[in-house]
């Protein structure tokens, strides 16, 4: 075991025949690894690591991009496109030994951030229905929520707080599940902000958060009068709930939504909007966690998201998307390293919210746009909201992770959903002030 032990290796160089031999080699270790079709995310793993790993050039940063696309047998929960900043990859033991020689052959500095952990969901459930059964069953402030209690939290909303909240179906999954969002306001000339979350199946923290921007909105309306004076919310708080209750129920690290495609099942829904689909970020095998997909929109959930930017379009001002992990405020584009013509008050916006969680939390966001933040990830739904849409404002909010990923521990939900929210307040307030 290597924890916390930065390992370099020691051969190859960076020139364009070696990247063109690199690039080569990949796409044929690519090809016999979509033969096997054994995605990390496939099926549950109790046998992995986290590694961390730092590219020290922009062919090292190449080389993880290229892995990224490719390699359906590692997950990358993390990738910047800052060089010298840690890259984080889930490895699973079969795929380990590989995965090092990979790296040595590229010279990469790497080490082993978590040395054991696993994908099955079993871990927690005894303890989790015991505590549905209780009187606190809805408390998504100190559990994450299951699908259906999601559901029965919003519904309550809807039947407690009717002169306020308005519980819609707006579609269904691919299994049939309910897609539901929830309008708090009463002015119907209001400006309209739309916030999702739960497009990616693994990210807990996110549904948690949007369940807090409707406590808060909702439950607590006399300390927020100031969110909903001539402001309309429409929040759909789980994207994709085929994914969510597979990631809840069975496997922990799953990403895509659950309709079959080939050998493999999903798509990663934030690569399916119809702008520039297919592009950079977006890959077309469809064993790889960033599978775009077959077309534009074959997933009933992203043309749930579609439909209700279109149809509000032209009172919705601004367009939240969470996500996680890592904390940041991003912007389009996210299809490529240019900015939109009006990025500036997307801009502003963003860093209201930054600023506004450093002072009360002593947090620090990063901000800015998608592609040169992040990495660039074409058909993604923020670039589709300002470009397709023409919505003025639309931001992805990659919330907080822990040693765990995607799912922070319990004990660190309510700190969590507690900072967004004040960045959240903040964006919402800005917005209205810059009268976009």
């Amino acid at each position: 075991m290597i924890a916390h032990e930065l390992v370099l290796a020691h051969s190859s160089n960076d020139n364009g025949r070696g990247k063109m031999f690199q690039f080569a080699f990949l796409l044929f270790h690519a090809a016999i690894s979509a033969d096997m079709a054994n995605s990390i995310s496939a099926t549950c793993n109790r046998a992995m690591k986290l590694y961390g790993v730092v590219p020290k050039s922009e062919g090292q940063m190449q080389y993880l991009r290229f892995l990224s696309a490719y390699n359906e047998s590692l997950d990358f929960w993390l990738l910047t496109a800052v060089i010298n900043e840690e890259a984080h990859v889930l490895v699973s033991a079969d795929d380990e030994n590989d995965f090092r020689k990979d790296l040595f052959s590229q010279r990469m500095e790497f080490y082993v951030k978590n040395p054991n952990i696993g994908g099955c969901a079993e871990g927690g459930r005894t303890e989790r229905k015991a505590q549905y059964r209780s009187k606190e069953s809805l408390d998504f402030t100190r559990r994450y929520l299951s699908y259906s209690d999601i559901n029965r939290y919003i519904d309550y909303l809807g039947r407690k707080y009717a002169d306020m909240v308005t519980v819609t179906n707006v579609g269904k999954s691919y299994e049939g599940r309910t897609l539901k969002t929830v309008t708090i306001g009463q002015s119907q000339q209001s400006k309209t902000i739309l916030i999702d979350a739960g497009i990616h199946a693994r990210e807990w923290i996110a549904p948690a958060t949007a369940l807090y921007v409707i406590n808060r909105l909702v439950q607590h309306a006399n300390e927020n009068r100031d969110l909903l004076s001539n402001l309309t919310w429409i929040i759909l708080p789980l994207v994709n709930p085929d994914g969510y209750e597979y990631s809840f129920k069975s496997n922990k690290f799953w990403r895509k939504t659950r309709q079959p495609y080939g050998r493999c099942i999903g798509t990663d829904g934030n690569r399916n909007f119809n702008f520039h689909w297919g592009e950079k970020g977006a890959s077309k095998y469809e064993c790889v966690n960033t599978f775009a997909g077959p077309r534009p929109f074959s997933e009933p959930e992203t043309q749930t998201v579609r439909d209700l930017l279109l149809a509000k379009n032209d009172t919705i001002k601004f367009y939240l998307s969470l996500h996680s992990y890592g904390r940041m405020l991003l912007y389009p584009w996210g299809y490529k390293k240019d900015l939109p013509r009006k990025w500036r008050n997307m801009d502003v916006v963003a860093r209201a919210g930054a600023s506004a969680m450093k002072r009360s939390h002593r947090v620090d966001y990063r901000v800015g746009g998608a592609a040169k933040v992040l990495y660039e990830a074409a058909g993604a739904s923020d670039d589709y909201a300002i470009a397709v849409a023409k919505i003025p404002i639309a931001i992805t909010m990659e919330l907080p992770g822990d040693e765990r990923g995607f799912h922070p521990v319990e004990s660190k939900i309510s700190i969590f959903i507690q900072e967004a929210f004040t960045g959240i307040r903040a964006m919402a307030l800005k917005m209205m002030e810059i009268q976009v």
